[in-house]
């Protein structure tokens, strides 16, 4: 089963990293956060990833590119230029690369890497989102729903503490950052194919909006209700967390 990973924006909120990268390419623990995105799926079985690519693409090109390289021993044979790996725990993953333009949405980005998707489904998720996710249990609940499309949904505390009065002011109840009773979609969708039929390669084409408000409209699509942890990486205070997570050994994701 394929799984699509969206690469392409431009991390405005993370601008001191992504001046120089694209956001998936922003690292927890030395790695890129797309590299553990991928990771979550691979323990899965699930190794066959699309990455439609936009801004700094080139980005992520090279560092495929040069994967092996990177992550491995080599010899150089100084005379002849031969470079000979010695690869070592390599991950079995095949990875597409897609450029689909600098400032297309991400529906349309999914419409132009469709030529690469075939079979019944394919998983699609966002490039900067982590979660202790079963993805077993995601694509058991989409089988079963029947629906043409599902997403994750999870809920997140609050930022403030609530209280509750009664009317004259008296103090019922007091908590700190509860968790809020609405979901919101933290990615890690499942589709059945049908559902590029509901996208279009324009640039405006929005993955959430016209496309996923249809399938709402038509009775298509569910909600998994994840019971973990799930977190992006939206700021410089998002990365800083993920990295402390990482290096303390307390990585949820992992």
């Amino acid at each position: 089963m394929k799984v699509i990973i969206m690469c392409g924006g431009k991390g405005t909120r993370l601008r001191e990293e992504t001046s120089v990268k694209p956001k998936p390419m922003v690292e927890i623990g030395g790695r890129p956060v797309l590299w553990h995105i991928m990771s979550i799926y691979a323990r899965y079985g699930f190794r066959d990833f699309i990455l439609p690519l936009g801004y700094k693409g080139e980005v992520v090109k090279q560092y495929f590119h040069d994967y092996n390289i990177r992550h491995t021993d080599f010899t150089v044979e100084l005379k002849s230029g031969n470079i000979i790996a010695h690869p070592t725990g390599i991950e079995d993953w095949r990875v597409t690369l897609c450029d689909t333009g600098q400032k297309t949405l991400k529906g349309g980005r999914l419409k132009r890497v469709a030529g690469h998707i075939d079979g019944e489904r394919f998983m699609v998720t966002y490039g900067d989102g982590l979660a202790d996710i079963d993805l077993d249990n995601i694509l058991k609940f989409h089988e079963e729903s029947g629906t043409i499309g599902t997403f994750t949904g999870v809920r997140m505390p609050s930022r403030f503490g609530t209280v509750r009065t009664d009317e004259a002011g008296k103090i019922l109840a007091w908590e700190e950052k509860p968790l809020l009773n609405e979901y919101i979609n933290c990615g890690f969708f499942v589709f059945k194919h049908a559902f590029l039929d509901y996208l279009s390669e324009d640039e405006s084409c929005d993955l959430e909006k016209e496309p996923m408000q249809r399938l709402a409209a038509e009775g298509q699509l569910s909600m998994y209700q994840h019971p973990g942890q799930w977190q992006c990486m939206d700021t410089l205070r998002d990365s800083f967390r993920l990295n402390e997570l990482w290096d303390a050994g307390r990585a949820f994701w992992v």
